[in-house]
């Protein structure tokens, strides 16, 4: 049995056939709902449940878990993921309209520097075409382009300038371009690229203190957001929590303690899952240190970026603690072998 869909805040709406996701049949509508791993593991495609239900079972009909992406809490309070959810009745569904900046465009954009910041991270920063006037968020995304028809997806690290953008890489051992590509770029070499893609991006509108929480390169987002809000008289109180192994691995953490000069009521505290003996500083998990510091989640405005697993948990932890599914937003640094 058909099911029709309708998208609350552009008035579109779609025909779901029976046994179809919803991500699926708003795509062959030609319907942009967001979206990018498409196997419920990144959360993207988030969508609130105005009216109606749905399922996770497969094409089949075989009944089936929630995806990685949508915690227990999440669902109970009425959200599902577009690329897994398949209706069981007629559905009003509730999502932010794709970001008011430019449609993701593809160019040729220089190479400006490439140094390692630990011998798994690099600091890659390019420079966009000075012909091409592109509007983007903080918190967005690129692709770089294999050549091959694949890409590599990147979080920006800065805030936009119309100028460089800087990327956090983290090595993937193995990767075609996070281990092999990268170590052979110059200054001057170009890259094609697709930019901007993404929706995860700072919600003004919230009026709450902020609660930033990033594993590994996760922190190359928020960092983009951090940037935007430095000497803004409308800066929120912000906390930011940054989980790493050792500290080797913390790869800004002098220039993040300079950050307080130009945030408002600005804390800093990374965690360590490895320390050695002689760190003084947070150890185990990063969402664990958040628990342990605010017993009151209800009034913060949440943003997750990194480790699947910590977000997934995290999620689960923070609602407990009265967390607001509505204010809570994630992006998923999903395993790419490339």
């Amino acid at each position: 049995m058909n099911h029709r869909v309708v998208w609350l805040e552009t008035g579109q709406s779609f025909e779901v056939a029976a046994g179809e996701a919803v991500l699926e049949a708003a795509l062959r509508g030609e319907i942009a709902l967001p979206h990018e791993c498409q196997f419920g593991g990144c959360g993207t495609c988030r969508i609130k449940l105005v009216e109606g239900a749905v399922g996770y079972t497969s094409e089949d009909g075989e009944a089936g878990e929630l995806p990685m992406g949508l915690s227990p809490e999440e669902a109970e309070a009425g959200f599902a993921l577009a690329c897994q959810a398949r209706p069981s009745s007629d559905l009003v569904i509730s999502v932010a309209p794709p970001l008011a900046c430019s449609s993701p465009t593809l160019l040729s954009a220089t190479v400006e520097g490439v140094q390692a910041l630990t011998p798994d991270v690099t600091h890659l920063r390019l420079r966009l075409p000075e012909d091409v006037e592109l509007v983007y968020r903080p918190g967005q995304y690129m692709n770089v382009q294999l050549g091959d028809g694949r890409h590599r997806s990147f979080s920006m690290a800065s805030r936009p300038n119309g100028g460089t953008v800087d990327f956090h890489v983290r090595r993937i051992p193995g990767g075609t371009f996070t281990e092999q590509q990268i170590a052979t770029l110059r200054a001057g070499q170009t890259l094609d690229v697709e930019i901007p893609h993404g929706n995860f991006c700072f919600h003004a509108e919230d009026y709450r203190p902020l609660v930033m929480v990033a594993t590994g390169t996760g922190l190359a987002p928020i960092k983009s957001m951090l940037e935007a809000l430095m000497d803004d008289e409308d800066c929120p109180p912000v906390s930011l929590y940054w989980g790493m192994r050792t500290e080797a691995d913390l790869y800004l953490h002098d220039e993040i303690q300079t950050w307080a000069d130009r945030l408002y009521e600005f804390q800093y505290v990374p965690v360590l899952s490895r320390a050695s003996d002689s760190w003084t500083g947070r150890r185990g998990y990063v969402q664990d240190a958040v628990l342990a510091d605010l017993p009151d989640l209800s009034e913060h405005a949440i943003y997750l970026c990194g480790s699947p697993t910590m977000i997934a948990d995290a999620k689960v932890a923070f609602a407990a603690r009265g967390a607001s599914m509505d204010h809570l937003y994630a992006d998923s640094f999903v395993f790419q072998m490339v």
